[in-house]
């Protein structure tokens, strides 16, 4: 397995959270597989349960870590190629992907988009030139456009919490002051396609997601009509995809509050976090029973684990 980056990369779902339930049942059953092996992971923006949990999934399978801010404690990276390189950039990313290869077995890359520029920020550049240039594996730690580790996790948490064989699933848009990328909702809807459930994804007009990830999937644009007999309501802000990067105004209405958690068949409530607490969703649904936030957290030590499992497993 040489990059873990979507849902596309791995072989089969089911298979992949049954072993992410046996190391989650007994997380250092496999610490021999890591041994002497190094994971590097290089952050060129800011991280909570990514940075901690994909450490943690490391240790837990005997590996040893290395850290790095690249847009604080590295050079600044060129990535073009055949660039003369007379202005600001030190480091070209063939030199800087191929040294840390030297040091590490295994990369994982975190990188946001600017969302200023929709067919640059979908071209996933940094991530991709890493894959081209490293000479061992890559994990994604989220990029411009997707968020596997943390769409995993959410699969796996959907797994353990559901009550019916093949529950709604509804994505809701959500506000926020500020434009935040469309990764974790374009990875939420593909790997949901791919699990067993109906997904329903609610937002208002102006705000869909990339048709490549929505293909296939009931989008609404009432929240009310959505959010109706539903089993998890995923709450998540996006900036628009059409107006790229737009954010959008006067929807405080999209918060999810107790009255709209009523509309549901007794739904629990997820978010990837960081959440803005009483703009995303009020303060009596995030503390109450119903909210799985802190166990979908949990998860993302699992997720990052059997990544690093069946890449170890595989050499």
């Amino acid at each position: 397995m040489k990059k873990f980056t979507s849902v596309k990369d791995i072989d089969s779902l089911p298979d992949w959270v049954e072993t992410a339930k046996k190391l989650k049942a007994n997380p250092y059953a496999f610490k021999h597989l890591g041994e002497n092996i190094t994971l590097g992971l290089l952050f060129f923006n800011p991280s909570l349960r990514t940075r901690l949990s994909t450490q943690k999934a490391a240790i837990n399978l005997g590996m040893n870590v290395m850290v790095m801010n690249l847009n604080s404690d590295g050079w600044s990276i060129e990535l073009e190629d055949g660039t003369v390189m007379d202005q600001g950039t030190q480091e070209h990313i063939k030199e800087a992907a191929g040294v840390i290869s030297q040091y590490c077995d295994i990369i994982g890359v975190r990188t946001f988009p600017r969302l200023k520029n929709r067919d640059e920020d979908y071209s996933e550049k940094i991530l991709n030139k890493f894959i081209q240039n490293a000479l061992v594996p890559v994990v994604s730690l989220e990029s411009a456009t997707l968020h596997p580790l943390q769409s995993l996790a959410d699969v796996l948490t959907i797994e353990e919490q559901k009550k019916t064989p093949k529950p709604k699933v509804v994505l809701t848009w959500a506000p926020h002051p500020r434009a935040l990328p469309q990764a974790v909702p374009n990875s939420f809807a593909e790997w949901m396609k791919v699990a067993d459930v109906n997904l329903v994804i609610a937002n208002p007009e102006g705000f869909d997601l990339a048709p490549e990830f929505t293909e296939g999937v009931t989008v609404l644009h009432k929240q009310d009509e959505a959010l109706k007999d539903a089993d998890f309501v995923y709450a998540k802000n996006w900036s628009s995809f059409e107006d790229y990067g737009k954010i959008g105004e006067g929807f405080n209405d999209w918060q999810i509050t107790t009255d709209k958690m009523a509309l549901t068949n007794q739904g629990k409530f997820m978010h990837c976090l960081p959440v803005r607490r009483n703009v995303i969703v009020a303060d009596e649904v995030l503390d109450s029973d119903a909210s799985l936030v802190l166990e979908q957290a949990n998860n993302r030590t699992y997720a990052a684990q059997v990544v690093l499992y069946k890449m170890l497993q595989n050499g």
